[in-house]
């Protein structure tokens, strides 16, 4: 009897062992938590519009919770993979609506939320707004949203857009820039074709999708002249 106890005992150490190696396993694989991240970088948007900050860049947005898209690499973000997998992942909805803050979206069969945040930084850190709410952080599309109003009619104005990884992003509805491979985030890295501003509301929506590693964005309007454009307010209301 001793004997049976005792190899009972060793094969109930051996098991215990085993499985505290498959969760220790387990914990390296998943991407590291940080509950403080979210507030490091944001912090919840209010009512009042926003002024952009002193070097333009937008700074208020709906942020949708990450749709999952496996990714084991960001070098196959060619336009034609990247077009493909933001339509698998369309927003539903016409291109130019704007959700609620604390709604939710069905996306490739998820519920998810839309969160209304401002970004303390010029650039907007996605991976740090998943990480936050304990969201996957790789193999993801990110979308987000911002209404910005212009005081008046404004021509010849550009989109310049930076992003990690590949991107694509809309205004009112109308595609405006694309940023393709494996790149990582440059300020103004790819700037749209001359575009009107509408007085008032104009809807700014865009996707990024990325694979391993971090993730971000950063938005602005520039002039003819390459100069910021600083006189435009966001907010996040309904029409």
């Amino acid at each position: 009897m001793r004997t049976t106890s005792r190899l009972a005992a060793l094969a109930l150490v051996l098991q215990c062992g085993c499985t505290g190696l498959a969760l220790a396993a387990a914990s390296v694989d998943k991407p590291p938590v940080d509950t403080r991240s979210m507030a490091a970088f944001f912090e919840p948007a209010t009512a009042a519009p926003k002024a952009p900050d002193p070097e333009g860049f937008l700074q208020r947005w709906l942020l949708l919770e990450p749709v999952t898209k496996p990714n084991t690499s960001n070098a196959g973000f060619t336009a034609t993979y990247v077009r493909n997998a933001f339509a698998a992942s369309a927003l539903p909805g016409a291109a130019t609506a704007v959700p609620k803050a604390g709604g939710t979206a069905q996306v490739g069969g998820e519920t998810l939320r839309w969160h209304a945040l401002d970004a303390k930084l010029f650039d907007v850190k996605l991976f740090s707004f998943a990480q936050g709410l304990h969201k996957p952080v790789y193999g993801v599309i990110f979308w987000a949203t911002t209404v910005v109003d212009s005081p008046r009619e404004m021509r010849d104005v550009r989109l310049a857009v930076g992003s990690n990884s590949a991107s694509m992003w809309w205004v009112n509805g109308e595609e405006a820039a694309g940023l393709f491979g494996d790149r990582r985030m440059v300020m103004d890295d790819v700037v749209s074709a001359p575009l009107t501003l509408r007085k008032g509301r104009n809807v700014i929506r865009g996707a990024v999708i990325n694979g391993p590693g971090l993730s971000d964005f950063c938005v602005r309007f520039i002039d003819e002249r390459g100069q910021p454009v600083r006189d435009l307010t966001t907010r996040l209301d309904q029409p």
